[in-house]
């Protein structure tokens, strides 16, 4: 990891974090490395529900006071909540420190590029049903199965496939439910118990949203955006994309597809 590197360099331009850091302190630390020259530097986070499970673990199977792991626990949150943030990054780290910064800086991924949000709370009461209806005792990957409807050796002794959560989840692709379980867990809604092979159980925080008495949004990933977006130009064509261009703007798009395929040619 970047903290471990035991080297002052203060032109490093790039800080890649593979596996979740244990806290905002240590993140912050640890990306600091970059970039002590003053010219602008890069870091890239990547994390996925796998390592919610090992983090969580980690601190409850350690040998620390409670007290400790509670606030152990309180920094993982913190430091979730700025991943998962749809506004700026800046402004949230420096909020967790104390911190305030007036205006969006500009800078970081959801500032250049914004972050799609929906209302997930139908999405999110799908989800806390298809745990609570299979006994809270399954993974994401399961939970997955049952929304999509999918018919394994799994869901069929299990007798999954008969219980009303059984396919009511195809307006969402695997991917897009990973994203919104992932979400559920940050936002307390669900919580991994690491004692039973990554089960998701809902928590309090589940009962007013399957009342109807919360909303969630949440944000969606930008594959899934990007996913959407190219459905819904290839169902609106149906046929040539240039078809429906102005002539000025398909004069450029055919010379981009020429380029793209002289350039897929020249790599194999």
């Amino acid at each position: 990891i970047a903290f471990g590197m035991g080297i002052d360099k203060p032109d490093e331009r790039f800080v890649a974090h593979l596996v979740l850091p244990a806290s905002l302190e240590a993140y912050y630390q640890e990306t600091g490395r970059a970039g002590r020259d003053g010219l602008p530097a890069e870091t890239l986070l990547l994390y996925g529900m796998q390592d919610l499970v090992l983090r969580r673990a980690m601190i409850e199977d350690g040998e620390a006071p409670q007290d400790v792991k509670r606030v152990e626990h309180a920094k993982l949150e913190a430091l979730l909540g700025v991943c998962e943030t749809a506004g700026c990054r800046r402004q949230a780290l420096l909020s967790h420190f104390g911190e305030s910064l007036e205006q969006p800086c500009g800078n970081c991924d959801n500032c250049l590029d914004p972050v799609e949000t929906f209302d997930g709370t139908i999405a999110a009461q799908k989800a806390i049903s298809a745990a609570v209806r299979t006994g809270q005792r399954y993974g994401v990957a399961h939970l997955v199965d049952v929304l999509l409807g999918i018919k394994n050796e799994k869901t069929e002794r299990q007798g999954h496939d008969s219980l009303p959560t059984f396919g009511i989840g195809k307006d969402f692709d695997r991917k897009e439910w990973s994203s919104i379980f992932r979400q559920l867990v940050v936002l307390g809604v669900m919580e991994v118990a690491h004692d039973s092979y990554g089960a998701l159980r809902a928590t309090e925080a589940a009962r007013p949203i399957l009342r109807g008495e919360r909303q969630v949004r949440l944000r969606r990933d930008k594959s899934a955006s990007i996913k959407r977006a190219l459905k819904i130009l290839v169902k609106a064509r149906a046929g040539d994309p240039a078809s429906t261009l102005e002539p000025a703007t398909a004069k450029v798009f055919e010379a981009l597809r020429a380029e793209r395929a002289r350039l897929a040619r020249e790599q194999g």
